[in-house]
Parts: structure tokens; sequence; C-alpha cells
């Protein structure tokens, strides 16, 4: 196995998989990347047996072949090489030789047939959607996810599609978060979860706009975005029936200036209890007051113009996951609808738009 090529064509698909190649690993060869040149490309593939990362660059092969090569070596070798710098790559016996201008390195090998490879997914749905609108669809909710919760379904993410919309859900048990686009191409109805780590690496390799195709198997997702392809398995799960969970009437709406609000709670929370993050939200003709406490016998209080016709009312929050759902929505007003103290409250933009949270109260 032999390939010349400049410094860029192999540091960019290295550097779009080298996410899911984790550091402390049971099997040495996941420390490992795969490399498979002919035909005049090369695909660098990376695994840690849940998410499987595949990009390809055109490069000048000599002589095909596939090796395994120390994934974190190699790309620390190729980045600290000088811009534009010719590389030579080539198998010495049981190493591999990279060469670059006056550089030599020689780093070990694991056999291809070593490592670990994605079955085919024989995909059930297939559809495609704008890059853009996945990657909103993703930032908007991802904070939502649970992390290590026993409820092992809560560690990812609900992809969803009802034949129009896209739809991407997350909760951990105590908020949830929801947001939906139109589908480019009407697709079939179906749903599926995404693990936590796999959300992650998607979010991380959307950075462009153009239409991206999606297949989604039995066990695996699919995404293909230009030259990589990532490919995860899927939670074995039943997520929860989250339309249950999203207040349809509060009976009391608060329409407040999304920034004035936030700085707002940002204030406050300085002074929360560190370990709950608890703060109390006191509604008042036209007027919200925060009131946070912490075991220092510290406080902050904070009050804020806000448009509310009703009865006084006091409710206990978690203020990040109230400062989360604010940050994700977009516009400069906000509306959120509050039933009672023991109910869940509803937090979007006004107006409606694509995206709704929940977060539940909590006793102070």
């Amino acid at each position: 196995m032999k390939f010349t090529s400049e410094r860029e064509r192999i540091l960019e698909p290295l550097q779009a998989v080298i996410g899911v190649v984790e550091r402390r690993q049971t099997m040495p060869i996941l420390a490992n990347v795969l490399l498979s040149a002919k035909n005049g490309r090369l695909a660098v593939t990376a695994t840690d047996l849940e998410v499987e990362l595949v990009a390809r660059g055109e490069v000048s092969v000599q002589q095909a072949g596939d090796v395994t090569v120390p994934g974190r070596k190699l790309l620390d070798i190729v980045r600290a090489l000088p811009d534009k710098a010719k590389v030579s790559f080539a198998l010495d016996g049981e190493k591999a030789v990279v060469r670059g201008g006056k550089s030599r390195f020689t780093l070990t090998t694991l056999p291809a047939s070593d490592f670990p490879a994605v079955e085919e997914i024989n995909p059930i749905l297939t559809f495609d959607v704008e890059q853009t609108a996945l990657k909103r669809l993703i930032d908007k909710t991802h904070f939502s996810m649970a992390q290590q919760d026993v409820r092992y379904y809560l560690n990812g993410m609900l992809l969803e599609s009802d034949g129009k919309m896209l739809r991407t859900v997350a909760t951990d048990g105590h908020r949830l978060a929801l947001c939906e686009t139109e589908l480019v191409t009407k697709a079939g109805h179906q749903q599926v979860i995404v693990p936590r780590k796999g959300v992650l690496e998607l979010q991380r390799l959307m950075s462009s706009e153009g239409l991206i195709s999606v297949q989604i198997g039995s066990n695996h997702i699919r995404v293909t975005i230009g030259e990589i392809r990532f490919t995860s398995k899927l939670i074995d799960g039943r997520f929860p029936e989250y339309g249950r969970v999203i207040p349809s009437a509060p009976g009391r709406i608060i329409r407040a200036d999304r920034e004035a609000l936030r700085h707002a709670l940002q204030r406050t929370s300085i002074l929360a209890n560190e370990k709950y993050r608890g703060i109390r939200v006191s509604l008042k003709q036209d007027l919200v007051e925060l009131t946070a406490h912490n075991p220092e016998q510290e406080e902050a209080r904070e009050e804020v113009e806000v448009k509310y016709q009703g009865e006084e009312f006091e409710v206990g929050f978690n203020v990040n996951y109230l400062l989360d759902a604010l940050a994700a929505i977009e516009g400069p007003e906000v509306e959120i609808g509050v039933t009672d103290a023991n109910n869940s409250c509803l937090v979007r933009p006004m107006g409606g738009g694509q995206s709704r949270y929940v977060v539940m109260p909590m006793r102070l």
C-alpha cells in the first residue's frame, strides 16, 4: 500500500472521523483508523462500535491496499507538518512510514481484517433533508438528553418522521425539548432513538448548506454529508409518549422580552443553590419576581416587567432548565404557559413556532 497527497487532503478526512476514536480502549484496534486507498481515493474509517465515521479524499495511489494505524498519532503527525507539504504513506513490513518534507515517522499497524465493520443497514426509510434544518433540530433539543440515566432510552434523542414533518425530541425526565421541520421529500412514519454520542457527533459534522441523505434501518441510522458517511447504532427501547407531557392549554400565560428575562435569570442564578439550582418565580400583575437562596443564607432578587393578567401565583423551577430553553428559542419575545405549582410549564416562541420546551416545577 502506498499513496501520496498534499497534507490538507489527508488532514480533512482524519479530522472528520477522529471524534469517535476513544483515548482509552478495551480493544487496541479501536484506537486505530482504517485507511483504504484505491482508485485515486483514500477512505478513513473510525469506530467505537456504536458510531462509525467514514470520510474520503482524493490522493495519488501508487499501490492500493488497506491497513489500520493509530488514529490520534497519525492526525498529530499530519497536523504538525507544514501547510501544503507533500505527504507520502507507505507500508514497510508491519510498519507504516509517513514522510513529509524532511520528516519521517514510523507507526505500528494492525491488520485491516481485524477492524470491526458495520453490517449493511438495509434501510426501511430513506429521505433527504436540508443540512441546516437537521442541524437546527439537534441544536434546539440536544441539551435535554439524559446522561447515564438507568432509563437507557432517555440517553439519546428521538428522531421521528410522520410523513410530512421531521421531529426531534429529547427529555431527561425533568424537562423536554421538541423541534420540528418540514421534510423536503415526503417519507414514511418512523420513530428511532439515536444515542447521545451519535447525536453530538452528527451535530459536529454538519457545518454547511445542501441536502443530506438519511437512511434508517432496524438497528442503525446512516447520514451521508458530502464526503462523510456517519453510521450509528440505535437505542433499542420505547421512548416516552411525549405528547402527553406537553401542556395543551396552560391556564396562565406570561409574555416577556426573551433577552430581558434571560439576563434576569442569569443574575438570579448566581446565588442559587449550587446543587439543586432552584429559583422561586412569583407572578404578579404585569410583573415576574425571581428569588434565589442558598445554604449560606444569601439571596438574589430580580423583577422583570412582563405581560400577565391573572391572579398572583408562585412556582419553583430549576433555573438552568429555563435558561437552556430561553437560549434555544429564536425571536425577541417568549411565551410561558403555567398551570399550577404541581404541573409543568410550556416555554415557546411568541406565536408558536417550531420549537417547544417543557420544564417540570420543583418544590423549594
